[in-house]
């Protein structure tokens, strides 16, 4: 996934930093180069930057049906493979189905618009007056349609097989619908992988790579969710959001050090090199609380090898 290592800052709006990641310009020569029918090089252009605009309206759908559900936002980033929004919506089935579904449905909300405008173009006789312009608004409006249909596919990570995931989260829980997400997502990747084969598309090719290494990622995800639901939990804790105590073991990782511990033992204080975290994850719901907000009843002293 992008980081905002190697992306610079566009803009900040609705207090959602915006980022755009140098490889995006890569992304830009290659669409030009695609784009033909043009009597100018800037029609092209303007094609790439409307499309990378529908993928940032796309995601800031995602950051605000996250937000209101109650979850938090940061920023987005706009790379070649189009948008990531990163968003931590509650983790609830029906919360992040919202917060999933507010994504493609931007692009259903612009897919009469812009076809409206198509057909007005048409009914001018912008095909034969303003041919650039009545090529460009088509196009566009194919552009969106596509990525629609695409974004919808039922294969992790892209918003349809999310979709998916929350639909069967309703009926299986958390660990297995991530699990069953990503295994149709090996199976769809799969198929996407012969299509990129039959129609010599680099680009789809490149899609597909990503795609295979975040159901991997979801996978190993799946499998360590559903080992921690098997995990004895602590007695005298629970997360002040979702209420549900913490599993024992040494599961949470120094951020300095790197080192494997148990928060709740040693009360948030890394063992090997003495770091103080002042807020610890919940592994079942994702929120970040102070251990103090955790405390059911008086906590053990802290046991800190030295």
């Amino acid at each position: 996934m992008p980081t905002r290592q190697g992306s610079f800052h566009l803009f900040r709006l609705f207090g959602i930093d915006v980022y755009l990641h140098w490889a995006w310009f890569l992304a830009v020569v290659y669409f030009v180069h695609q784009a033909k029918g043009y009597s100018s090089p800037i029609w092209s252009v303007l094609e790439c930057l409307t499309l990378f605009l529908i993928v940032l309206i796309h995601e800031f759908g995602h950051q605000l049906a996250c937000r209101q559900v109650g979850g938090k936002t940061s920023q987005i980033i706009l790379w070649p493979l189009g948008g990531v929004a990163y968003v931590s919506p509650p983790q609830r089935p029906g919360a992040q189905l919202w917060s999933i579904a507010a994504g493609p449905l931007v692009n259903v909300i612009l897919f009469p618009i812009l076809g409206a405008l198509a057909l007005l173009g048409g009914h001018l006789g912008w095909d034969d007056t303003l041919p650039d312009l009545y090529k460009f608004l088509n196009n566009i409006w194919l552009i969106n349609l596509v990525l629609l249909i695409f974004n919808m596919l039922p294969i992790y990570p892209l918003d349809g097989g999310q979709i998916l995931r929350s639909l069967l989260w309703f009926a299986f829980g958390r660990a297995n619908s991530l699990l069953a997400a990503s295994i149709i997502g090996f199976i769809g990747v799969a198929v996407l992988i012969g299509l990129a084969v039959l129609a010599h598309s680099y680009w789809l090719g490149i899609m597909c790579v990503f795609i295979l290494l975040n159901c991997w990622g979801g996978l190993m995800q799946a499998r360590a969710m559903a080992r921690i639901a098997k995990m004895p939990r602590r007695d005298g804790f629970a997360c002040p959001v979702c209420k549900i105590p913490p599993p024992v073991g040494t599961i949470w990782r120094c951020g300095k050090c790197g080192s494997p511990f148990d928060t709740f033992l040693t009360q948030g204080t890394c063992p090997n090199c003495g770091t103080q975290f002042n807020a610890t994850q919940c592994l079942d719901c994702g929120s970040l609380r102070p251990i103090s907000e955790w405390t059911t009843s008086p906590p053990p002293p802290p046991t800190i090898n030295g």
